[in-house]
């Protein structure tokens, strides 16, 4: 009898030890404390705020945007961000991003991450208002052919997503390659409930990739 009480008792132990951590607390918070509304437009520069680790898993040591390709001057644009690891930037005229060999053209002065290798991600805390199957699409830039992953809570994994490549041979400014923007209205689909959640998105293969936004629309 006391053999067995010890066993149901290291028994119930360990599946409390097992639920804990499985019901680990998410640390981030909504950037701005501004959660997202999906369906919709998610800006990717507006990820969670809680650093490496938590909002983000970047492997450069500093953000190779802001503050740094664009010098910190006190403007918003050139120092958003810029004390964090994710590389930012935004979209610039006189034939940068608004060049000809764009296959779908950029509001100028948009946010955008960038610098991005494969095995770094991105939290966003979400409020989704209907449940359903959302279509993913993507407004992005990508110096050869890449896949991203979505996941939600860190339980449903969509990943393999596909993102073509926007290099086109005829530029001949090299470092344009990472400028040719496109916008794509699905790569694929993620079930999500209704109410709060948070959404991952990661890098998986090439890198090379600015993203702008994910847009997010409710399956009819």
């Amino acid at each position: 009898m006391k053999l067995n009480i010890l066993i149901l008792t290291l028994t119930v132990s360990l599946f409390i030890y097992q639920s804990a951590q499985s019901q680990e607390v998410y640390k981030g918070k909504p950037f701005a404390n501004a959660i997202q509304i999906i369906p919709g437009k998610l800006q990717c520069e507006f990820y969670d705020t809680g650093g490496e680790g938590i909002a983000y898993h970047d492997l450069d040591s500093i953000n190779g945007g802001s503050g740094k390709l664009n010098p910190a001057n006190g403007t918003y644009l050139n120092e958003f961000r810029m004390n964090e690891k994710v590389g930012i930037s935004y979209t610039k005229s006189n034939d940068c991003d608004n060049n000809p060999y764009n296959l779908f053209n950029p509001e100028m002065g948009q946010l955008y991450v960038g610098w991005t290798k494969p095995g770094e991600w991105l939290k966003y805390t979400i409020d989704v208002k209907y449940t359903g199957n959302y279509v993913i699409g993507i407004m992005y830039t990508a110096n050869g052919d890449g896949t991203i992953s979505l996941s939600a809570d860190n339980k449903k994994n969509e990943g393999n997503l596909f993102i073509p490549s926007t290099n086109q041979k005829e530029d001949t400014i090299a470092w344009r390659q990472w400028h040719h923007w496109n916008k794509l209205d699905s790569i694929g689909e993620i079930y999500l409930s209704k109410g709060i959640h948070v959404l991952k998105l990661t890098t998986l293969t090439n890198g090379n990739m600015n993203y702008d936004f994910l847009e997010l629309k409710l399956r009819k």
